[in-house]
């Protein structure tokens, strides 16, 4: 009796669903916060009642931090007449941030997350590649935060240039 050879049909492999990254999402209520800067200590939610930008910066007095940093200060104007708030968020100390701030003339909040707490509640502290070695690191993100404390959009792998004016013309839709 001649036995049937059953054709073993190989399974397309599955491809891995995208890892969707963790922190809020628009529509979402912005995670509280309260930090240490160079002038003290700043909570999220004793700004209710304004917009709130909130980014993420891999470390003071770098090029493309400088850039963006100095962005946002010069656009402070603008961003004051549709009542929003600047935020800027680093692992470095709070003297590392006023040096930065008094070097370049920043005008608004820099805040000290060493312990990278409020990092990971954004989704902003992610595994990183450099030369093939694994290391954890800042990913350069902003929140655009409304007047109740709900998150309006975010962008993350933030590419400095276009990206303050972009910030802008979205608070200035709220």
């Amino acid at each position: 009796m001649a036995t049937a050879k059953k054709s073993a049909k190989k399974a397309a492999p599955k491809a891995a669903p995208a890892k969707a990254a963790a922190g809020p999402k628009v529509g979402d209520r912005a995670p509280d916060f309260t930090l240490p800067t160079d002038t003290g200590t700043i909570t999220l939610s004793a700004l209710k009642g304004k917009a709130v930008v909130v980014y993420f910066y891999p470390r003071d007095d770098t090029p493309g931090c400088t850039k963006e940093a100095c962005g946002f200060n010069d656009n402070l104007p603008q961003f004051g007449k549709v009542g929003a708030e600047i935020v800027g968020i680093s692992k470095d100390s709070e003297k590392s941030h006023g040096k930065f701030r008094a070097k370049y003339g920043l005008k608004f909040h820099l805040a000290a997350d060493t312990e990278t707490k409020v990092l990971q509640a954004y989704g902003a502290w992610t595994e990183k590649s450099l030369y093939g070695r694994k290391y954890m690191g800042i990913e350069r993100s902003t929140f655009l935060i409304d007047k109740a404390g709900v998150v309006r959009a975010v962008w993350r792998g933030v590419k400095v240039p276009g990206h303050v004016e972009e910030v802008l013309a979205a608070a200035k839709a709220l």
